[in-house]
């Protein structure tokens, strides 16, 4: 009993000096939450909203090796981390200094499809993979751009070859008189019609001398435009694609590697899609009643509806990849004048985002976009990735 005693005020003794020496001691502090913004309710903005995600395509070593040996092969622009940033010294002197600046077009409309004018730097923010970036660059210039009319003049647009043609001299009317537009048909090949001019009849007789061929290489005339012709051009620039997606013959690229090119390009692309689908069906040049030209029950090339939904993709993808928007003559509020009229106001007054990552990425590594303008109930369009680009891989910081 006696050994029970003590034990037990051994015990009481030893927590009481613990609780003592604890009592004593400076009591250690919560530690404080980081200062965090708070995030502007949904309702108060609008942003942009990436439709889907497009791969990065990895190219065979055929087209490498092509690519390397192609002295006009475009390196990736608006897509690369790489920039030349032009600047001014202190007499006057244009410099271009290399930097790490990514710079893109976002253009800005109400929902009934009016562009917003005079908006600020401030009303802006911009996010690579998810992290909000600080705004280095911001651009409003009302700048003349360069368009490329690329027409479809393969035979299964036969039928709508004159609607065609009146549809691109409306938007050749739409433009200033700095704007320059380069002319290209396509069928199984690709002609220049007439190279960037601003002389408006040049333009008009190429247009009006837009005639037929065989087959239909649309995904070469895609490439074709955007590595031999527009990685030329300096400044904004863009393709107005008056087609109905159907590809026949193309022999040098593929709906993907000219889906995964244009991403990388800094051109916009807009697609004027002419469903042909139903003009086609007696198959041209075909006495066969069921459209084709084989037989059998068989459709000709080009003319069967998987291929037309195919084509429609083609076109969707084009420009989602941009940051351009299909249209549709038939079902365009106002019609194609009214579709044109907007195009050239797009092109003419986007606003230009640039901004240094906050976290470099790796040589063809692709990085999502997002831009948010604090105002609400307003449509935001803009190109949703880019793709990191290797050394020695150039833009203009101010392009577009």
């Amino acid at each position: 009993m006696k050994r029970i005693a003590v034990g037990l005020l051994f015990v009481f003794s030893f927590f009481s000096i613990a609780a003592t020496a604890q009592s004593g001691r400076r009591p250690t502090p919560a530690p404080t939450p980081a200062t965090t913004t708070a995030e502007t309710p949904a309702d108060e903005y609008s942003e942009s909203k990436p439709k889907k995600t497009f791969p990065v395509y990895t190219k065979s070593r055929k087209e490498k090796s092509k690519n390397k040996n192609d002295k006009t092969a475009s390196a990736p622009t608006a897509s690369t981390t790489a920039a030349s940033v032009p600047t001014t010294d202190e007499d006057g002197e244009v410099l271009n200094v290399e930097t790490n600046l990514v710079t893109i077009p976002v253009s800005v409309f109400d929902r009934s499809g009016l562009y917003i004018p005079n908006l600020r730097r401030t009303d802006f923010k911009i996010f690579d993979n998810g992290a909000e970036q600080e705004i280095a660059y911001f651009g409003t210039s009302d700048k003349p751009f360069t368009v490329i009319l690329l027409i479809d003049t393969s035979p299964s647009t036969s039928y709508k070859i004159e609607e065609i043609q009146t549809a691109a001299i409306a938007f050749v009317d739409q433009l200033k008189s700095q704007d320059s537009v380069m002319v290209i048909e396509f069928d199984a090949n690709v002609h220049v019609l007439t190279e960037a001019t601003n002389d408006r009849m040049a333009i008009y007789k190429a247009i009006r001398r837009a005639d037929f061929g065989g087959g239909t290489s649309l995904y070469d005339a895609v490439d074709f435009s955007l590595r031999k012709r527009l990685s030329k051009v300096e400044g904004r620039k863009a393709i107005v694609l008056f087609t109905d997606g159907v590809d026949t013959t193309s022999t040098k690229s593929r709906y993907e590697t000219t889906v995964s090119d244009a991403e990388e390009a800094d051109a916009l692309v807009f697609p004027i899609y002419y469903n042909t689908f139903f003009d086609n069906r007696g198959g041209i040049g075909s006495t066969f009643p069921n459209g084709g030209i084989f037989g059998g029950g068989r459709d000709a090339p080009g003319t069967s509806s998987a291929e037309y939904a195919v084509g429609r993709k083609y076109l969707e993808d084009l420009a989602d990849a941009t940051g351009g928007r299909v249209f549709r003559p038939e079902a365009t509020p106002g019609g194609l004048t009214t579709a044109f009229e907007g195009i050239a106001e797009e092109l003419r007054r986007q606003y230009n985002i640039g901004f240094y990552p906050s976290e470099e990425g790796q040589a063809g590594q692709k990085r999502q976009i997002k831009v948010r303008v604090n105002r609400p109930q307003l449509v935001v369009r803009s190109r949703e990735s880019y793709v990191v680009g290797g050394s020695g891989q150039t833009q203009s910081a101010t392009q577009k």
